[in-house]
C-alpha cells in the first residue's frame, strides 16, 4: 500500500469512528493531522498567518481549504479531491472558505483539535459559534495513531537510518579545537544525503524534500547539564562531555524519531563516566521491560529504580510516543496506565543533570513487537571517547 492509499484509508477509519460517536464534521489544523488523514504537508503556513486545514464529514469526502498560492503542489500531494482556496486580500479568505463548510450556528458542537488549533483559527470559530462546545477530535484520532502500520513502521526504520548517518557524521566531528557548529554543518549533510537515498524525484516522493533541517540541539563541556541548548561557536577542550539530541531533526517523510547520544573529547572523568553510565543503565533497565501488556508507568520505574539505586534523581520521563508528531500518547512516566501494544512506537531516554558540571544522556527509538520490542535506531550504547 502507498502512503496516499494508507492515508485514504486512516480517514475512512475515522469517518467510520465518528459515525459510530455521531460526530459529523472534524476541523483538522495540525500538520501532523493533515499529513496523517491526506498525506500532504507543506513549508510555509499558520507561522505566516495562513492557515491549512482539512474538513472531515462523517457521510460525505472530505475537503482540503488551503491558500491559492499552495493549491497546485496540494492537489498533487494528497489524495483528497475537493481542495477549497482562498487568498490573502478580498472577499475570498480563510475565514469564508471554511464558514462555507461547517455547520449552521444551531449545531450543538464542533470538534477541533483542541490543543493544536491556531488561535486566529479558534477566534473566528469562537466569534461564529459563540457558546458552541468545541469538542476535541484530536484524542479520538490519537487513539488511532498509537499503532503504526507495517508502512508506517518502514519509513520509521529509514528515518532511523538516516539518524545512524547523522550520528556517525557528529562522532567524527568531534576533536580538540573544533567547534559545535561544524558539528552540527556535519550532522545535516550526512542526514540530507542519506535520506535522499530513500527517495525518488517521481510521483508523491518528489514533494517529499531529503533535507534535514532545524538547529541542532548540542551541549558542551559545563553547559552539558544545560537541555536544549543549541550549536554555538564554543570550540572543544579535552574531556568535554558532548551531548547530540536529534529529536528535532531526525525525521522522514513527517515521522519523527527519538535519538540521543553523549560523546566525550579524547577522555573521561570518573565522575562525568559514573553519570553517563547511570544514564545507560537506566535506559536499557526501561528497554527491557517493553513488551505487550506492561503498562507504561512499568516501563519508567524500571529506569526510576536504577536511577535511586546509583544516587541520582531525576525529573525527566523515561520515553515518549513517537509517530508524525513530536510527541504522541502514551508517555513513559509516572501515573500513565496506557497499556503498551504491539506497533507502538517510543523513544526511550536516560537522562542526568549535574547543574554546571557534566551530564548523562541516551536515547532511542523503538518499536513494541509481539514478544519486546525492536530498535529503530542503532549505534553503541556504551561510554563514548572520541579517538583525536
Amino acid at each position: 500500500m502507498t502512503m496516499l492509499a494508507e492515508a485514504r484509508s486512516r480517514t475512512e477509519t475515522l469517518q467510520a469512528e465518528m459515525s459510530d460517536r455521531g460526530i459529523r464534521h472534524a476541523l483538522f489544523t495540525s500538520e501532523s493531522a493533515i499529513a496523517y488523514l491526506a498525506g500532504f504537508w507543506g513549508y510555509l503556513g499558520i507561522e505566516f498567518g495562513r492557515p491549512t486545514m482539512l474538513l472531515v464529514p462523517a457521510d460525505a469526502p472530505p475537503c482540503v481549504i488551503t491558500p491559492l498560492m499552495e493549491s497546485e503542489m496540494v492537489a498533487e500531494m494528497t489524495w483528497v479531491e475537493d481542495i477549497r482556496t482562498w487568498e490573502d486580500s478580498g472577499e475570498r479568505s480563510w475565514v469564508r472558505a471554511l464558514l462555507d463548510l461547517l455547520p449552521p450556528q444551531r449545531t450543538e458542537a464542533l470538534w477541533v483539535e483542541r490543543n493544536e488549533i491556531p488561535a486566529i483559527v479558534r477566534n473566528a470559530l469562537d466569534a461564529e459559534y459563540p457558546g458552541i462546545v468545541q469538542n476535541d477530535i484530536g484524542r479520538v484520532l490519537g487513539a488511532m495513531r498509537m499503532i503504526k502500520s507495517d508502512l508506517e513502521i518502514d519509513v520509521m526504520r529509514q528515518a532511523g537510518k538516516i539518524a545512524g548517518a547523522m550520528m556517525h557524521a557528529a562522532h567524527h566531528s568531534l576533536k580538540e579545537g573544533a567547534y559545535e557548529y561544524e558539528s552540527a554543518l556535519a550532522v545535516i549533510d550526512a542526514g540530507t544525503r542519506a535520506a535522499a537515498g530513500f527517495l525518488t524525484d517521481k510521483g508523491w516522493e518528489r514533494f517529499v524534500s531529503p533535507m534535514i533541517h532545524n538547529l541542532q540541539i548540542l551541549q558542551s563541556g559545563r553547559d552539558a547539564s544545560m537541555v536544549h541548548r543549541r550549536a554555538s561557536v564554543k570550540a572543544y577542550a579535552r574531556f568535554d562531555p558532548v551531548y547530540f539530541c536529534f529529536c528535532n531533526m531526525a525525521q522522514f517523510q513527517q515521522y519523527k524519531l527519538g535519538f540521543d547520544r553523549m560523546f566525550h573529547i579524547g577522555n573521561v572523568t570518573d565522575e562525568a563516566a559514573r553519570v553517563q553510565e547511570a544514564a545507560i543503565a537506566a535506559q536499557q533497565a526501561a528497554i527491557a521491560e517493553i513488551r505487550p501488556g506492561i503498562r507504561a508507568e512499568e516501563v519508567a520505574a524500571a529506569a526510576n529504580a536504577v536511577y535511586a539505586e546509583r544516587g541520582y534523581e531525576t525529573g525527566y520521563r523515561t520515553g515518549r510516543s513517537i509517530g508524525v508528531s513530536y510527541l504522541e500518547a502514551p508517555e513513559l512516566k509516572a501515573g500513565d496506565r496506557t497499556v503498551l501494544q504491539p506497533g507502538m512506537t517510543f523513544a526511550v531516554d536516560g537522562g542526568i543533570s549535574i547543574d554546571g558540571q557534566t551530564a548523562g544522556r541516551i536515547g532511542d527509538s523503538i518499536v513494541v513487537t509481539e514478544t519486546g520490542c525492536a530498535y529503530l535506531t542503532e549505534y553503541p550504547r556504551h561510554l563514548l571517547v572520541t579517538e583525536h
